[in-house]
């Protein structure tokens, strides 16, 4: 049954949307040149240009009003156009900064040498339903949601939900799987996620910004974070991931949020406790700045960091200088509590602020 397709914009993300395959076993899409309408990054270095992630985007526009502030001589462009879209904006020279949810990996740095990874702050990933009658939050993990996302559970009501959930009254209700019909960060995580927890169920060959979803009755495409928000908000039975950063409002659409299983088996709901204590399991970030942040063996199990994209190498030496001064003021100051926690996310170890930083000052023009 083909699936349906509905696509929905998010707030002041005007750009159209790119969809980007990525190659098997990626972190992300081997950036091309995009469609998007971004534009072009100014040579006197007075405006500064993004496009990217819907996770990022609220954050993002938190960021460009204090800095309007402390820099009112700098303008700031954003757009939330997807993981996908902003990579490829970035290595095409449209955008100064391209979003992502999404890491390049050694092999894509190797194919785009010219490209950087740079860690911004620490987000975090939902699984959010809207399921008849169901007020506890439910327990789910990446074998169950492989079944779904496969078309092997169909059903609200279906053993393996109910195995994990003892107590918990299930509807006989048809399960509306929503995933995103763009080019996502959120993708990425999701699919990772359900791979590090059950290689069997759900392959590695399909994790990447853009995959090919399995056919499944119902299933809906939306375009962005703020569209699967809209989606599920209004569709009985649906299932969809979320960035952290839309969890208020998911809350105020009625919407339930999961508790995942970490590693061992624990299931975790997506708190700055649980966070903070998936974080402290990782090692910091690496000299590239990639570093997967998924499947924790303790504390909520689908988190990343948050990365600019960005070419090593800007058009002028102007431009190098505004980028480098507003990637310095996120790590000092755009990172601090104070602006993330409004979006549920966390700072940033202090080692990897360190490594991102290195990768800022190494931009020049």
């Amino acid at each position: 049954m083909a699936k349906k397709i509905r696509l929905a914009y998010t707030a002041a993300a005007l750009i159209p949307l790119t969809l980007l395959a990525a190659a098997c076993g990626s972190s992300s899409p081997t950036p091309s040149a995009s469609s998007s309408s971004a534009p072009p990054a100014s040579a006197n270095g007075k405006t500064i240009s993004e496009t990217g992630s819907t996770l990022l985007f609220p954050l993002f526009g938190t960021w460009q009003s204090a800095y309007n502030t402390a820099d009112p001589s700098v303008t700031i462009t954003s757009g939330g156009t997807g993981s996908g879209t902003g990579i490829a904006d970035a290595a095409a020279g449209l955008v100064n900064i391209g979003a992502s949810d999404a890491y390049l990996s050694s092999s894509d740095l190797a194919q785009n040498p010219g490209l950087l990874n740079i860690p911004l702050t620490v987000a975090a990933v939902d699984v959010n339903y809207n399921v008849t009658g169901v007020k506890k939050p439910l327990n789910l993990n990446g074998t169950v949601l492989a079944g779904i996302y496969t078309g092997k559970i169909t059903m609200w009501n279906d053993s393996a939900i109910a195995k994990l959930n003892p107590g918990v009254t299930l509807p006989s209700e048809k399960i509306v799987a929503l995933h995103r019909g763009d080019s996502s960060g959120s993708t990425f995580l999701f699919t990772s996620y359900m791979n590090a927890q059950d290689p069997g169920a759900w392959s590695s060959s399909n994790i990447g910004t853009t995959i090919t979803w399995p056919s499944t009755p119902g299933a809906l495409a939306e375009t962005g974070s703020g569209g699967m928000l809209s989606a599920c908000g209004t569709t009985k039975g649906c299932i969809a991931y979320l960035g952290i950063s839309y969890l208020t409002k998911a809350a105020a659409a009625g919407l339930g949020t999961a508790s995942l299983a970490d590693k061992s088996g624990k299931f975790e709901a997506p708190t700055t406790a649980t966070i903070t204590s998936a974080l402290s399991s990782f090692p910091a970030a690496p000299a590239s700045g990639a570093e997967p942040l998924i499947n924790s063996s303790s504390g909520y199990p689908i988190i990343n960091y948050e990365y600019a994209i960005v070419k090593k190498t800007q058009p002028s030496a102007a431009e190098a200088t505004a980028v480098k001064a507003f990637l310095n003021w996120i790590l000092k100051t755009g990172d601090a509590t104070t602006y993330v926690s409004t979006v549920g996310f966390l700072p940033m170890p202090t080692a990897t602020t360190t490594v991102a930083t290195t990768l800022v000052n190494s931009i020049s023009g």
